[in-house]
């Protein structure tokens, strides 16, 4: 397990201390993006269901909020880490791949992008494309089934397909660089010697909590992706292969046509 910290070489910050002037700032964005980020979904998905019964352009409007608040927080996140003057680029990811993930973690990418490949064949053949079942006593109008309200978010016309590119480009760049490479160096210099094992379990953890909004299977879902995710980045030593699969795993959706998804959704 400590091999999975082994592509960093230890270059993880080793003391809070190493933030220097902007050691609270980074603690309280690192809090945030566990406690807040959660809150801050949660509403916003609500927002953004009640307006989808009256709006068409619902979903439109939520990309750009969406684009405006992840590289809002990056770039605050950037600040903040540019004023620590003992944390370099090569601590929270900002470099070349020094190495290429091990055996098993590459044997997990492999597995997951399977599992991404059949979820993608299963939406595209339409068997999700049905309405919700009744609503029993108590529900409401609908029941909705597991993965039908977060396949809502999901693009149906050119103009929402091109905003929803924009959207995952920004998630892989933005989430990348601030749930492994901040989040982790702010955690490694709060707990020194952290195994990097429990270095991925954080990342899982915390990525998984962001998307409490999905229901508690999107954030196991979430949480496995964030943890595979982390793996990759502390034994390559660099953000760059997380983003790219990030972004991969997130534009599959753009070849799902809009007739497959549910019809409560559209």
């Amino acid at each position: 397990m400590t091999a999975l910290a082994e592509g960093l070489g230890g270059s993880l910050p080793q003391s809070l201390a190493d933030w220097g002037p902007a050691q609270l700032a980074a603690v309280v964005i690192a809090g945030y993006l566990v406690v807040g980020e959660p809150f801050v979904g949660h509403v916003l998905h609500r927002r953004f269901e009640g307006r989808l019964k009256v709006d068409p352009a619902a979903r439109q409007s939520l990309y750009r909020r969406l684009l405006v608040l992840e590289w809002g927080l990056a770039v605050v996140a950037l600040v903040v880490w540019l004023s620590a003057p003992d944390v370099g680029a090569p601590q929270v990811g900002l470099a070349w791949p020094r190495q290429w993930p091990g055996p098993v973690t590459l044997a997990v990418c492999l597995a997951l992008l399977v599992l991404v490949v059949l979820s993608t064949r299963t939406l595209r053949s339409g068997a999700l494309a049905g309405p919700p079942p009744p609503a029993r006593p108590g529900e409401g109008r609908h029941a909705e089934p597991p993965g039908h309200t977060t396949l809502a978010l999901l693009p149906r016309t050119g103009l929402e397909r091109r905003l929803f590119a924009v959207v995952g480009v920004t998630a892989g760049v933005c989430e990348e660089w601030l749930y492994r490479g901040f989040f982790l160096a702010v955690v490694a210099a709060l707990a020194p010697g952290l195994p990097g094992a429990l270095l991925v379990l954080v990342a899982a953890a915390g990525f998984g909590l962001a998307h409490a909004y999905q229901g508690p299977g999107g954030v196991l879902t979430t949480g496995v992706l964030g943890g595979v995710l982390a793996a990759v980045y502390l034994q390559s030593g660099s953000l760059l292969l997380p983003v790219l699969l990030h972004v991969l795993i997130d534009l599959r959706f753009l070849i799902v046509p809009a007739s497959s998804l549910p019809a409560a959704a559209r």
